[in-house]
């Protein structure tokens, strides 16, 4: 476990959930090799869990400083738990990936303020560029 001096900056918290467990890998190794903090969650029904348990919903977990989310996952899909998370006052910005996004879908999550939507399979120089400028407040 890596520990830091109270002078140098925290890492980017990033909250992650990807039912395909290969991409799941694949996308915590490319983020955290990138110097980002990766909590990893294996569906929408983890994730739901998380966000319940972060200190703006009274828990006792930090909540995360960015979402990267799959869309269809088995449980909650990662709209539910977007508009679930707003509800509960948490405003991190969201990044949504799918290989099966329909206007519909892109409208909705244009709706709950997703930051960013990628295309699976997703370029992962493009997704470590678009978790940056999500993260300073580019996009």
């Amino acid at each position: 476990m890596m520990s830091f001096l109270p002078s140098e900056p925290r890492p980017l918290r990033i909250l992650l959930a990807e039912d395909d467990e290969q991409m799941r890998s694949m996308l915590t190794l490319t983020l955290a090799r990138a110097g980002y903090a990766v909590v990893a969650l294996e569906d929408g029904y983890e994730l739901a869990d998380y966000v319940s348990l972060t200190q703006v919903c009274g828990g006792p977990l930090q909540p995360p400083d960015l979402i990267l989310s799959d869309v269809r996952m088995p449980g909650r899909t990662g709209l539910d738990v977007l508009a679930q998370a707003q509800l509960a006052g948490l405003s991190c910005p969201v990044i949504l990936l799918s290989s099966f996004a329909d206007e519909e879908t892109r409208a909705e999550a244009r709706r709950l303020g997703v930051r960013a939507f990628l295309d699976k399979p997703v370029d992962l120089d493009v997704l470590k560029e678009t978790v940056r400028q999500t993260a300073s407040g580019v996009m």
